[in-house]
């Protein structure tokens, strides 16, 4: 929702409007009613004031021939969520409605908005670039196609945008990370292992490079290079908390405890108001059965976190092997809480 209020925004100034030296009762050139003006100011503050269903409500009343009616409804559609019923709407009244005028960019600004959240990237990026060549640097733009081109994995394309969305050149090695930290979000390994790969052939010393590759690892359960990754990372930068996070959590799943204990203290040092490891560092002290420690740990991460389900749980494991039931029953109960909370 707040794309779309921040791109009409930049559509607005992006260009002129072909509509100067009409009046707001004309489209197209022809007049329409002076009563629907009015009409469609008002549903169009009921759409911007986050009111879209009484704002349909109020458009089904009017004249559909209209397009000016069409389009809102079109945006309408989309504010409520019904971003098919939208597709529809805009797809039909965007031919009739004049070229390069703001209200045909509004409609393909929609149209390729409503694609891209109903997965459909491939036809969302046209409309998404004809927005772009208006407002070539808005950043929000810019990010929703990066993200739409890796969806289509379309590599090159991603970073370009992604790079404009950052700042980075679109050729350097830090739009490589940029697009790589994107493509794992969105679940598109391969795609990141090849992007970061690429950077570090061009310069070993590429800041997050490893740190990325060493997540990836440790995701598909590679833990000799999720460590060997790791540690090149906090060569290159001793102070990365995250990379020392990874290093710790891949070493634990090693069974190496001492080691892991060495790189999560690290990492808590670094940031002492981060949940993950005072986590590790209560299942690692449970591991040596040094209880007292984990749960001082695992109590630490609830206070920064109350609503991390592994925390309360790990620590309701440990009370009950501690005899302490009813402690470790409240601990249960708000971890199956939040796991229900979760679900929904």
């Amino acid at each position: 929702m707040r794309l779309l209020a921040i791109l009409c925004a930049a559509l607005a100034m992006g260009a002129p409007s072909t509509r100067t030296g009409q009046s707001p009762d004309t489209v197209q050139g022809k007049a329409v009613p002076g009563s629907l003006a009015p009409a469609l100011a008002a549903a169009r503050a009921l759409v911007d004031g986050g009111r879209p269903a009484e704002a349909l409500d109020q458009l089904t009343a009017l004249d559909q021939a209209d397009p000016r009616v069409r389009l809102l409804t079109g945006v309408a559609l989309y504010h409520a969520d019904r971003r098919r019923e939208a597709i529809d709407v805009l797809e039909r009244v965007r031919p009739g409605l004049p070229a390069d005028s703001i209200e045909r960019r509004e409609a393909e600004q929609v149209l390729g908005l409503s694609l891209y959240l109903e997965g459909r990237f491939a036809e969302a990026i046209p409309w998404l670039e004809r927005t772009r060549a208006v407002v070539p640097d808005n950043l929000e733009v810019n990010f929703t196609l990066g993200q739409a081109y890796i969806q289509t994995r379309d590599a090159a394309a991603a970073r370009a945008a992604l790079a404009k969305t950052f700042g980075v050149p679109p050729d350097s090695t830090a739009a490589n990370v940029v697009t790589a930290q994107l493509m794992i979000r969105l679940q598109m390994e391969s795609l990141a292992e090849a992007e970061l790969t690429s950077a570090l052939a061009r310069d070993p010393r590429t800041p997050r490079a490893n740190y990325l590759l060493g997540q990836i690892a440790l995701f598909r359960g590679q833990l000799d290079a999720a460590v060997e990754r790791s540690k090149s990372e906090l060569a290159l930068n001793p102070s990365d908390a995250m990379a020392a996070y990874q290093l710790g959590d891949a070493l634990l799943r090693q069974n190496h405890g001492d080691e892991a204990i060495v790189a999560l203290q690290r990492s808590l040092w670094l940031n002492p108001f981060y949940s993950g490891p005072y986590i590790l560092l209560g299942r690692a002290y449970m591991k040596k059965d040094q209880p007292a420690t984990a749960e001082g740990m695992l109590r630490q991460a609830i206070e920064y976190d109350p609503n991390n389900r592994a925390a309360h749980y790990l620590l309701a494991q440990l009370l009950q092997q501690l005899g302490r039931a009813e402690e470790a029953k409240e601990q249960f109960a708000i971890a199956e809480k939040l796991s229900t909370r979760g679900d929904e």
